[in-house]
């Protein structure tokens, strides 16, 4: 038997604010049934887990140990910049100058994400080390950022 993922879920101080931010990053809509003021929030994802958030009184008091990364559909820049715009912050740079690496962006809250180059990204930093075999400038799975 095995266990199914049903979501992620987001524990903050004002749930609907923030599922809106992610709404906005995702470009998903929420619940039809979330409205200011809701204590629990989702983000209804076109596939794979939805994002819930829910508020508790704690404030987040450490590093998250768990984080999502966004792989964008248009450049990794310009998703940042867009991410940014959004209300995101930059927390660290982990940008390379070969074009290799991740942005590490808080949301309005002080949650951690990475961006991640996008497919184009990639295939335009790829270099063929063996004649008929191309990796990207970045060791590791297909995955690896």
């Amino acid at each position: 038997m095995t266990s199914v993922l049903q979501n992620v879920a987001v524990d903050c101080a004002n749930a609907y604010e923030l599922a809106r931010f992610w709404s906005e990053v995702t470009g998903r809509p929420l619940h039809p049934e979330d409205r200011p003021g809701a204590k629990e929030t989702q983000v209804m994802l076109s596939e794979g887990p939805l994002l819930y958030f829910n508020e508790v009184a704690e404030p987040t008091t450490s590093k998250n140990r768990l984080h999502l990364c966004l792989r964008p559909e248009t450049s990794r820049e310009g998703e940042v910049e867009r991410l940014l715009g959004l209300g995101a912050t930059l927390v660290a740079d982990r940008r390379e100058p070969d074009g290799s690496g991740w942005a590490v962006l808080a949301d309005p809250e002080g949650n951690e994400f990475c961006v991640l180059r996008s497919e184009s990204d990639r295939a335009a930093t790829a270099t063929t080390t063996t004649p008929g075999m191309s990796t990207s400038a970045t060791p590791g799975p297909s995955a690896s950022p």
